[in-house]
C-alpha cells in the first residue's frame, strides 16, 4: 500500500481551512492545514508536500507570492491557488506563475478533488517519483 499524497493548504480563514482538511482527508490525503504563507515556509512540512493549495489573497505573504518563492527555492510541487476574487489578470498571473488549477470560492468538491488528483499525477510523472 502506497504513503497518502501529503497536501499542505495554507489559508487565512479557519472555515476553509477546516473544509478543505476534512474534504481532502475524506478522500485519503494527508493534510496540513496553515494559517499564512509564513507558517508554512517556517514549517518541517516544507519538503514533504506532495501539492499545495493556498489562498491567493492574505495577509504579509500573498499565494503568487509564496509560489515565486517557491520556485526560486527549487521547490516543485504543484501548486493549487484558491480565492474569494477570482480577477482574471491574477488568474493569468497564477497560471503563467505555475499554478495547476485556479478555483473560485466557493468551490464544488469534485473540482477541487479533480484538480489535486491532476496535480499529483502531472507532477509524479514528471518527477518520475
Amino acid at each position: 500500500m502506497s504513503t497518502p499524497s501529503v497536501i499542505s493548504v495554507i489559508d487565512d480563514d479557519a472555515s476553509v481551512r477546516a473544509a478543505t482538511n476534512n474534504l481532502l482527508s475524506s478522500h485519503g490525503y494527508l493534510v496540513h492545514a496553515f494559517a499564512s504563507a509564513e507558517e508554512f515556509l517556517q514549517s518541517a512540512r516544507l519538503d514533504d508536500s506532495s501539492c499545495v493549495i493556498a489562498d491567493v489573497q492574505m495577509p504579509a505573504m500573498s499565494g503568487l507570492d509564496l509560489l515565486t518563492h517557491m520556485r526560486a527555492q527549487g521547490y516543485g510541487a504543484p501548486f493549487i491557488f484558491i480565492t474569494a476574487f477570482p480577477e482574471e489578470n491574477v488568474r493569468a498571473r497564477a497560471l503563467k506563475a505555475g499554478a495547476t488549477c485556479f478555483l473560485a470560492k466557493p468551490f464544488a468538491a469534485p473540482e477541487l478533488i479533480t484538480c489535486v488528483e491532476g496535480a499529483l499525477k502531472r507532477h509524479h510523472g514528471e518527477s518520475g517519483k
